[in-house]
C-alpha cells in the first residue's frame, strides 16, 4: 500500500512539472493511470475490511473454544472425583463382603447350637399352646357357669319381688346383683328391713348350694352427707350396711363365713347423677357379687398345673 502511495506521489510530481508542456495525449495517459492506481487503492480497502472481519471472527472462535476447554477441563475434574468415590465404595464393598463371609463361617459353627436351641423354643411354645387352651377351656366352663348361675337367680328372685329393685347381670368372671336401698334397709340406716330377708333368703339359697364359690357384699351410697350418732358419714354408713347383709347371711341361713366378704364403698363409684332424686336413688344400693374363690384362679394360672402331653 505504501508503494502504491509512492507511485501516486512521483505521478502528481511528474504531473505537475510537465503540465504545462505535455500533449493533451499524455495528460490522457497519465490521468488513465491514476484512476487505475485509484481503483487498485479501493480494492485494497476492501481487501483489508474482509481480512478484519475474518480476524474478529477467529478472535470469537477463540473465546468460544477456549470457554469449551475449560468445561472440558471441569468435567475431567469432576470425573476423576467420581473415579475416586467409586474406588472408594469398592474397598467399602470388598470389606462387607469380607466380613460377611466371616459371619457366615460363625454361623456355620453356630448351626448346630441354633438348632438345638429352635427345638427348645418349639418345645416351649407347644408347652405354652397347651397352657392357653387350658385357660380357654377354663374360661369357657366358667361363662357357662356364670350363666347358669344368673338365670337360676332371676328365676328364683322374680317370683313376688318388683323387677326394679333387683338387677342381675354377668360381668367378666362374675355374677352381680344390684338391690335399691329401700328393700334391705330403713331410711339412713343400716338396718335391716322385713323385706330384705325374702330376697336375701333367695340368694344364700342359691350361694349354699355352690360352695366353689365366695360372695363379696359391697354397700354404696347417695353424695348426701350423713351424720348421726351411730354413722359418722357415707364411707361409714355403706360398710354398716355391707356388714349387716353378711350377719344375715351367716346368722340367719347358715352361710359359712369364711366365704363371706364384707365391703363399703361410699358415696362413690356412681351409677347416675346424684344431682337428681333418681339418680340418688339409683346409687343407693347394695351389691352382691357371687365370684370363684381366689385360690382357684390361682391354681389355674400356675403353669406347673398344666397337664403333661
Amino acid at each position: 500500500m505504501m508503494k502504491t502511495n509512492l507511485k501516486l506521489g512521483v505521478l502528481f510530481l511528474m504531473i505537475c512539472s510537465l503540465s504545462s508542456c505535455v500533449s493533451k495525449k499524455s495528460f490522457m495517459l497519465l490521468q488513465s493511470e491514476i484512476d487505475s492506481v485509484n481503483k487498485e487503492l479501493g480494492k485494497c480497502g476492501e481487501d483489508l475490511n474482509d481480512y478484519m472481519n475474518k480476524y474478529n471472527m477467529c478472535a470469537e472462535d477463540k473465546r468460544v473454544l477456549q470457554a469449551e476447554l475449560s468445561g472440558l477441563k471441569n468435567n475431567i475434574a469432576l470425573r476423576e472425583e467420581q473415579i475416586n468415590d467409586l474406588k472408594g465404595q469398592v474397598n467399602d464393598a470388598r470389606s462387607q463382603r469380607d466380613k460377611q463371609l466371616t459371619q457366615v463361617g460363625d454361623l456355620t459353627v453356630l448351626s448346630q447350637s441354633a438348632n438345638d436351641n429352635i427345638k427348645e423354643t418349639l418345645s416351649q411354645l407347644e408347652k405354652k399352646d397347651k397352657y392357653i387352651n387350658l385357660l380357654q377351656a377354663a374360661k369357657t366352663k366358667a361363662d357357662s357357669i356364670n350363666l347358669a348361675l344368673a338365670v337360676n337367680l332371676k328365676g328364683v328372685l322374680s317370683q313376688g319381688i318388683a323387677d326394679e329393685d333387683v338387677e342381675i347381670k354377668v360381668d367378666k368372671t362374675v355374677v352381680f346383683v344390684n338391690i335399691s336401698d329401700k328393700m334391705l334397709f330403713t331410711s339412713g340406716s343400716s338396718d335391716i328391713s322385713p323385706r330384705a330377708y325374702e330376697v336375701l333368703g333367695k340368694i344364700a339359697k342359691i350361694v349354699e348350694s355352690r360352695p366353689e364359690l365366695e360372695v363379696m357384699v359391697e354397700g354404696y351410697t347417695d353424695n348426701v352427707p350423713i351424720s348421726n350418732s351411730c354413722i359418722t358419714d357415707n364411707w361409714d354408713l355403706s360398710v354398716k350396711r355391707a356388714t349387716s347383709v353378711v350377719r344375715v347371711l351367716q346368722k340367719n341361713y347358715g352361710i359359712n363365713p369364711d366365704r363371706l366378704i364384707a365391703a363399703g364403698r361410699g358415696e362413690y363409684n356412681i351409677l347416675a347423677d346424684n344431682n337428681t332424686s333418681e339418680g340418688r336413688s339409683i346409687n343407693r344400693r347394695t351389691r352382691i357379687i357371687i365370684l370363684p374363690k381366689l385360690n382357684q384362679f390361682y391354681d389355674l394360672l400356675n403353669p406347673s398345673n398344666v397337664p403333661k402331653g
